[in-house]
């Protein structure tokens, strides 16, 4: 089995690299926190016009998917430059309203795939095993709810609730609101949309951890103690070195899950990629001293996102115990 991505894919991952460093993402993630939504709905328009919802659409909905192994690749560019937003959820959406499609119910993909794909439309979900919560429904569009065999357009959002990440802005769904779609199809829906999600969440995982990584490489060769870069201590070369070996391990599970979109598989994929997120985390605020707990560095975009998406579509105690089920 092949895990090097070809030309085209690497092409793609700078592209996407290139526009959102650009695009200065840790100033959009600050106003995104604070409730100003017009520089990451900016950013969002950018992001789809590079084609990363299409990935998920079938042509039929004007997209080029399914792609996974290229989702994957973008999340982790996604993920590296910590851009804000219900992403993964947008992912989940599109992959639920393309499977339904494919299985006879087609009324709501034509309603809101393409806006999807073309970025109009912000979408978050809450489905079953995503927790009492949806992500960023006071800027998303759409909101699709699934529960007790319903799919159901939200109607609006209670109180925002406190999150560890400002970033992620978390609301329970007011209840009732427009049927969807009902039935067995909505079942095998799900877990389609589900298994994009965690793969997506998993590449974030791994992109958040390449950054935090990066970051502090940076840091320890520039910090000195008694004369001598902190980076050249043994020490640190053995914490920095374990947490590369923690992402390059997870790499591989990454883009195998891509390949096979079994549910064994890619709950391997997010349980390494967000405990080598964890990890990095901890080795950057350990190496980084006092500063790292401080709000005004940017690396704390990075620390908070890695807490978070560590649990998110799918804990590590999930995860495990969906990969021995197998």
């Amino acid at each position: 089995m092949r895990f090097l991505l070809d030309a085209e894919q690497l092409d793609f991952a700078r592209s996407l690299d290139a526009m959102l460093t650009a695009a200065d993402t840790p100033s959009v993630v600050r106003a995104w926190g604070a409730g100003e939504a017009g520089p990451g709905r900016a950013l969002w328009s950018r992001i789809a016009e590079a084609g990363v919802f299409a990935l998920v659409a079938p042509e039929a909905y004007d997209g080029v998917g399914p792609l996974p192994v290229e989702l994957a690749v973008a999340f982790v560019e996604l993920g590296r430059h910590a851009a804000p937003g219900p992403l993964v959820e947008t992912v989940a959406a599109a992959a639920l309203l393309a499977r339904l499609a494919e299985l006879g119910e087609d009324g709501p993909a034509k309603r809101l795939l393409p806006s999807i794909v073309s970025g109009a439309c912000v979408a978050s979900v809450l489905f079953p095993q995503g927790g009492p919560y949806a992500l960023d429904a006071d800027t998303a569009d759409a909101v699709l709810a699934v529960d007790g065999g319903e799919l159901r357009l939200a109607p609006g959002h209670g109180p925002l609730q406190p999150s560890l990440d400002p970033a992620r802005r978390l609301a329970r769904l007011a209840p009732g609101g427009e049927l969807l779609a009902a039935g067995t199809g909505l079942t095998a829906a799900l877990a389609h949309a589900t298994a994009l999600a965690r793969l997506a969440a998993a590449a974030q995982c791994l992109g958040v951890a390449e950054a935090l990584l990066h970051r502090t490489v940076a840091y320890v060769k520039q910090r000195t103690q008694f004369g001598a870069p902190i980076g050249s201590f043994q020490v640190v070369k053995h914490r920095l070195a374990d947490t590369l070996v923690a992402v390059e391990f997870a790499r591989p599970l990454l883009y195998g899950a891509a390949l096979s979109l079994a549910p064994r598989d890619v709950a391997a994929a997010k349980v390494t990629a967000s405990e080598a997120a964890y990890d990095a985390a901890r080795t950057a605020l350990q190496l980084h001293g006092a500063v790292g707990y401080t709000d005004e560095l940017d690396l704390s975009l990075w620390l908070r996102k890695a807490r978070v998406l560590r649990g998110a579509w799918g804990a590590p105690g999930e995860c495990r115990a969906a990969v021995l089920a197998g």
